[in-house]
């Protein structure tokens, strides 16, 4: 049993900044790793962020520069700090966490989701 709580979303004019934090609670066996990705309306969902657990990271391209993710391993926290925000960057954001049980069992988590909204 794994719970996602994802807060920091909202609505912010084009060029601010946002942060958005998950914190993972329950029972957590080996975090394999945690990310953020997005789905706007009307379109597919999609990564955003990921670091895995030796700490690498993987940006989307569209954010590469403005997006930094960040980890607060002792906690089971990933943040999510967005600069320099564009109205394309519209989307619900959703806290993604994928554990290792076993070599065969590597369930995924998911959050509610947190609306984040780019306009003037």
């Amino acid at each position: 049993q794994v719970q996602l709580v994802e807060s920091g979303g909202g609505w912010v004019q084009p060029g601010g900044s946002l942060r958005l934090s998950c914190a993972a609670s329950g029972t957590i066996f080996s975090i394999s790793a945690m990310g953020w990705y997005r789905q706007a309306p009307g379109r597919q969902r999609e990564l955003v962020a990921v670091i895995s657990s030796d700490g690498t990271t993987t940006y989307a391209d569209s954010v590469k520069g403005r997006f930094t993710i960040v980890r607060d391993s002792a906690k089971n926290t990933v943040y999510l700090q967005m600069n320099v925000l564009k109205p394309e960057d519209t989307a619900v954001y959703y806290c993604n966490l994928r554990s290792r049980v076993t070599s065969f069992y590597r369930p995924e988590y998911w959050g509610q989701g947190t609306q984040v909204t780019v306009s003037s």
